[in-house]
């Protein structure tokens, strides 16, 4: 099991290009560590459990460290071609890809918009995306239960996105692993739904945190579930006072308009930025 995150070792991330319709597997690091037992038998128990401890958080910080270098060279890449990256994260079935697809119609004139979908299996996510008109990669994590910045910098030469463009990633349904991997976005964008718990963001705090916009989805169903907003809200604010928070239906269009100047208004500071960097 992977120290960190308890993903498989038998992983076997794999990408496909839904325009070619290629598909490989991806060379990953993350779930080849050595986690043998260690055999020492004239120190007792306590120090073998001692050993084994330091040995699991050590190898969490060089694969974290890993991690976090890999995530700057692709803000690098990101902010050379002047390409906005999105994170979006959430639990399963809190609507990431039906927003997606809400976004991807009604914007697809104005900005050149691109795909990377994370999922542990199917392409059935990555063919709605594609259904869009939207070009569209699929990393399948297998056992995996997030994207890390390695599979998202395959994914980006698979993708080829131009220069002036928006990158939506799309990563694996969980609101624990993903808050810990930078993939070198430019925003974390956490979606819940009205059907989950109202205490969510105190639940999974390091999320929240991490975050900078919470989308609190379908909410066209309010009338029919006990859902508290103003305490969610509450909540989203209590672990990070920064979030910012917006409520919408990708099915009936509500609030659609507003994520939509959201996203805008990140397209022009990303551009702004990558100025200053040139």
């Amino acid at each position: 099991m992977c120290t960190t995150c308890g993903c498989g070792d038998d992983a076997e991330p794999r990408i496909t290009n839904l325009q070619t319709g290629q598909s490989s597997l991806l060379e990953h690091s993350h779930h080849h560590h050595d986690h043998g037992h260690s055999h020492d038998h004239d120190h007792g128990h306590d120090h073998r459990h001692d050993h084994a401890s330091s040995r699991i958080i050590s190898l969490e910080r060089d694969l974290l460290a890993k991690n976090a270098k890999l995530a700057e060279r692709n803000r690098g890449w990101l902010a050379g071609r002047d390409i906005l990256a999105l994170n979006l994260v959430s639990s399963p079935g809190a609507g990431k890809t039906t927003l997606l697809e809400s976004t991807l119609r009604a914007l697809r004139h104005e900005l050149p918009l691109s795909v990377i979908e994370g999922d542990q299996e199917t392409l059935s996510d990555a063919q709605r995306i594609r259904a869009t008109g939207c070009n569209v990669v699929q990393i399948n994590t297998g056992t995996g239960c997030h994207l890390e910045a390695d599979m998202v910098a395959r994914g980006l030469e698979e993708l080829d996105p131009p220069a002036h463009s928006v990158v939506m990633i799309e990563n694996v349904g969980n609101l624990v692993c993903p808050a810990l991997f930078d993939l070198g976005e430019h925003a974390k964008v956490v979606i819940m739904s009205v059907t989950e718990g109202a205490e969510k963001p105190l639940k999974y705090p390091h999320m929240f945190r991490a975050s900078n916009l919470m989308i609190l989805s379908k909410i066209d169903l309010l009338p029919h579930v006990s859902f508290d907003v103003a305490a969610c809200i509450e909540a989203a604010r209590q672990v990070n006072p920064r979030i910012e928070v917006l409520q919408l239906s990708a099915t009936r269009g509500d609030g659609l308009e507003d994520f939509y100047a959201w996203l805008r208004q990140r397209r022009r500071a990303a551009s702004r930025s990558s100025a200053r960097v040139s």
